[in-house]
């Protein structure tokens, strides 16, 4: 019932606003020749789940036919999807929605050892957004979106995705995903895209199509790297799960490019064929992989190698500090699908997205694309070539602290009413306007560090002073602070009587400390 290689169950729009319905293989025909625009049922933090699981999917079924590209034709794609599971299932158990026996497979769905089982799933769950990894039994800012409706088939497939391959620990009995660093971590994903217009528009066909090609260049490698089995399993609900210990599926058996599931869920319809899901927990995580802190050659996540862990996203995102980091600092090894490689276009973007989870709640949704340019690319073509890079970013993140540190002294000056005395109340007070220059320097961070590391050695330090002090259009980063100050002494209270000393002494303080030459940049103001 429902079977997603047949029936067209998958909504996407086209450029001009056409909304289309479409099995799984006539949307991989029209992602390879990028004819979609979206996904109308697609939730922003599912977009990772289903980019992943689409790249997956797509690699594993091309290897296993012994192709060396994506094709460009639906019925090419059916048969290269069905044959993964052809001769186990020749009914397509392993794509229908719905499968009424429960010792069978359905899509995304594992299948128990015996009828029996049937009683383990006590918890029935009736709309899409129950089942989805988000926390919505408080009033979260997509809960009044969808909760509360049965959804459409679509809603339903993104929801069962999401969960399978993203989810994290969520109480006893369900257990989270292996590739994550515990179970409040998350699948965070980095990887380049072809770009188009402005550097920011990325299309998802060619974006996936890219991916593909280059996960299948990098199938040997995270074979060998991560001791994995060319024969491995690869569609993990088409193995018989209980939920005991004893199931436990090692690494050494699954394929590189496995696609997993982390809770034993099943799909039903009812009487006037509304779709709901029943639940059950189990004993024990699907992979045994506790030990490898979700280093399991996710070709999207980041891994630390001073800790031997994979990369968590802590609340916040990703700021250009974190991004700078992730990317110049020896203690990062990259995924393997950030890596540039020689057929990638010249326009190519960077993309990093993650799901912020907390404890018993999530912290937030964070996507962020960055144009890359050609001699970037060309760098990260060669992991040591961004060491110049690096270099260039660090120095200017140490000059923006720098004046973060003045910014907050002369906020905290105004604080104390321009005494001398200043304690921890009016330090905190100057912390959010200091914020607030990192939040501004964030938005044009890589601009101007790209633009910096293209320049010839000569005009480099003409560009930094620029970008620190540009009294022609006052968007220095000096000059948004002097701006930031002005705001604090308009806005923090301040006894009127006192507040024309408090401005004309923290004015003073952010002067004379930007201008000092231990601390401050005194070439950027020469004296007379």
């Amino acid at each position: 019932m429902l079977n997603i290689l047949t029936n067209n169950l998958i909504r996407y729009k086209r450029d001009h606003g056409e909304v289309c319905e479409a099995s799984l293989p006539q949307v991989y025909a029209a992602l390879m020749v990028d004819d979609i625009v979206a996904f109308p049922a697609l939730r922003p933090h599912q977009r990772h789940a289903w980019h992943a699981f689409l790249v997956q999917l797509g690699a594993i079924a091309i290897h296993h036919a012994g192709l060396t590209e994506p094709p460009t034709d639906a019925d090419t794609w059916r048969n290269l999807i069905r044959f993964l599971t052809l001769a186990a299932y020749p009914d397509d158990e392993p794509w229908h929605l719905v499968v009424d026996d429960i010792t069978k497979p359905a899509f995304m769905q594992p299948p128990a050892s015996s009828d029996d089982k049937i009683a383990d799933y006590k918890n029935a769950v009736t709309t899409p957004d129950e089942l989805d990894m988000l926390v919505t039994s408080k009033n979260h800012d997509l809960k009044g979106e969808v909760a509360g409706t049965r959804g459409e088939i679509d809603d339903w497939v993104f929801a069962l995705i999401t969960i399978q391959t993203m989810e994290g620990f969520g109480g006893a009995g369900n257990y989270g995903i292996s590739r994550m660093n515990g179970g409040l971590g998350n699948r965070p994903m980095f990887t380049l895209a072809p770009a188009s217009d402005d550097g920011m528009n990325v299309r998802m066909g060619q974006h996936i199509k890219r991916d593909i090609e280059a996960l299948l260049e990098h199938r040997s490698t995270l074979v060998s790297d991560y001791l994995m089995t060319e024969s491995g399993v690869g569609l993990l609900w088409t193995q018989h799960w209980d939920g005991t210990a004893a199931q436990k599926l090692l690494l050494n058996a699954l394929s590189p490019l496995y696609i997993e599931v982390c809770r034993r869920i099943r799909l039903c319809a009812d009487e006037n064929r509304n779709l709901f899901a029943i639940r059950a927990t189990s004993k024990a995580a699907r992979i045994e992989s506790k030990a490898m802190n979700g280093r399991t050659g996710d070709p999207w996540t980041p891994i630390n190698q001073k800790e031997s862990k994979a990369l968590t996203l802590a609340k916040g995102g990703f700021t250009y500090k974190r991004i700078v980091d992730y990317l110049t600092s020896p203690d990062w090894e990259w995924p393997a699908l950030l890596e540039s490689k020689k057929s990638d276009p010249d326009d190519m973007a960077m993309i990093a997205r993650a799901m912020v989870r907390g404890q018993g709640k999530t912290e937030g949704y964070y996507e962020r694309i960055i144009p890359i340019s050609h001699k970037v690319k060309t760098a990260m073509m060669e992991r040591a070539s961004t060491q110049e890079l690096g270099n260039i970013a660090k120095a200017r993140i140490l000059d923006v602290a720098k004046v973060q540190r003045i910014l907050r002294h002369a906020v905290s000056v105004f604080a104390a009413g321009g005494g001398d005395s200043i304690s921890d109340e009016h330090r905190a007070r100057a912390n959010p306007w200091a914020n607030r220059l990192d939040e501004i320097v964030d938005s044009n961070f890589f601009d101007d560090l790209q633009d910096e590391f293209e320049a010839d050695d000569s005009q480099r330090q003409a560009m930094r002073d620029k970008w620190l002090l540009n009294d022609e259009d006052y968007d220095g980063v000096i000059n948004h602070a002097r701006k930031i100050l002005q705001d604090a002494a308009d806005s923090l209270p301040c006894n009127e009587i006192r507040r024309y000393k408090a401005r004309t002494r923290a004015e003073g303080v952010f002067e004379g400390r930007i201008r000092n030459g231990s601390g401050g940049f005194p070439d950027l103001f020469p004296r007379n």
